[in-house]
């Protein structure tokens, strides 16, 4: 645990200038605020208010001062700026000017559900792999060139290799682990795997990273999105999430079964049946965009099926179990395939935990995995098997019937973010699109 002394003696010796203050609206875009170092003493101390009324999903005018608290946990030095503007960042969770936590606050969100599963006697790990793409820097408003037209695993152009390097050791300067980093399938398209950490850190992390590489590509003259499918001649990107749980006790993985068939522990199986049964309803959080849409179910490696697999990697399912070799026991895990990098960390591992933890509440059964060997021989059996959703509308509709994955962002986010998402479908809906110009125009 960092102390304020530590952080204050830290901001002096590396002679810091201004420390900025980080939270995410409900959408999960970072905002910030920034203070001279000088202020930081004052911070630590009291927060920081602020006027909380213009963020999305924030309050209404009449109750708009909040309080930012800083996480000293979260301490760390950007590694981007000249040493004459030399910034620390601080993530921050919001509360009342009575001090009491924000039931608006992301962030505040996922601690609730945390602090469900240590109730329970369990950690929540998870481990992301985050895909984006990068673009020549001036096609932001007009075609898309991707930098380069590399594949997956390639070595790439020497300008690709060398802007990832600067990505994975401006993380590492941060104080974020990658595990690896390579080309994915697409033309400009890059993926780098998070080590395994506790949700928060995990989610902070990916909060910080989507910044910092963004900042590492635009230095490089590229322009990086997360949007999940920027181009219908190109495939989408994901945040294929691996999580696990954790005896709080001992932190022994409680997924692990080296007895079973698939190496799940019953605990495991139970988790998995709950994240399979909120499937569609998670989709709103996981998947929050229109453009989400475009990736789901269609594109290469995108999930179309409620369903788990254990050697169906490239396949339809949703959730994988990854082979796990004899003596790395600890090492079970399940990756969850549907989110997309567009996702707001906390709200997305927020209702993945929710739903776990009613599947191990409720003792519901799994139903039995879809692997490709079995599709071979029964292909009538996709006809039997539900379907993620396949528009953010129909995403929606599920999650407002969905009592647990309401419950877990609670009514304040669930009402506001429904809102939003509504309002950025009736926005979409509205648009005339080239397509259709094409396609109509002198037709009719």
């Amino acid at each position: 645990m960092t102390s304020k002394e530590a952080i204050l003696a830290a901001v002096e010796e590396q002679q810091i200038k201004y420390v900025a203050l980080w939270f995410t609206d409900i959408t999960g875009l970072v905002k910030s605020i920034t203070v001279p170092a000088r202020r930081l003493e004052n911070v630590l101390e009291w927060g920081m208010h602020f006027d909380g009324s213009s963020i999305e999903g924030f309050a209404r005018v009449a109750e708009s001062d909040m309080i930012l608290v800083p996480d000293l946990n979260s301490f760390a030095v950007l590694p981007w700026d000249p040493v004459e503007e030399k910034s620390a960042r601080l993530i921050c969770t919001v509360r009342t000017p009575k001090s009491e936590a924000f039931v608006g606050d992301p962030r505040t969100i996922l601690m609730r559900v945390l602090a469900e599963a240590a109730e329970m006697g369990f950690i929540y790990k998870t481990g992301m792999e985050l895909e984006f793409f990068l673009f020549r820097a001036d096609d932001a408003t007009g075609p898309l060139t991707p930098h380069d037209r590399s594949s997956y695993f390639d070595m790439s152009t020497e300008l690709a290799q060398g802007v990832r390097r600067k990505m994975i050791g401006t993380l590492q300067q941060i104080g974020i682990a990658v595990d690896s980093a390579h080309h994915e399938i697409g033309s400009g398209q890059h993926e780098l795997d998070f080590d395994y950490n506790e949700a928060l850190v995990a989610a902070d992390n990916v909060l910080t990273a989507r910044v910092a590489i963004k900042t590492v590509a635009q230095r490089a003259g590229l322009h990086c999105t997360f949007m999940p499918r920027p181009s219908a001649d190109l495939p989408g990107s994901g945040m294929h999430t691996h999580q696990s749980l954790h005896a709080i006790d001992t932190d022994e993985n409680v997924f692990a079964d080296p007895d079973h068939e698939y190496g799940l522990s019953e605990t495991a199986r139970y988790f998995l049946a709950g994240q399979l049964a909120h499937a569609r309803a998670m989709c709103a959080v996981l998947a929050p965009l229109v453009n989400s849409y475009k990736r789901l179910g269609v594109s290469f490696e995108a999930p179309v099926y409620v369903a788990w697999a254990h050697v169906n990697r490239a396949g339809s399912s949703l959730i994988r179990v990854p082979h796990i070799a004899p003596g790395r026991e600890s090492h079970t895990r399940l990756e969850i395939r549907c989110p997309d990098p567009s996702a707001n960390p906390y709200l997305a591992s927020a209702v993945m935990l929710a739903a776990g933890l009613d599947g191990i509440r409720q003792r519901m059964p799994l139903p039995d995995a879809l692997e490709e060997t079995l599709l071979r021989k029964d292909r009538s059996r996709l006809r039997q098997i539900e379907t993620l959703p396949s528009s953010l509308a129909e995403a929606l509709d599920e999650l407002e019937q969905d009592d647990v994955i309401m419950g877990a962002l609670g009514p304040y986010i669930s009402d506001r973010y429904i809102a939003a998402k509504r309002q950025e479908l009736e926005d979409y809906n509205r648009q005339v699109t080239p397509w259709e110009i094409e396609r109509y125009f002198s037709r009719y």
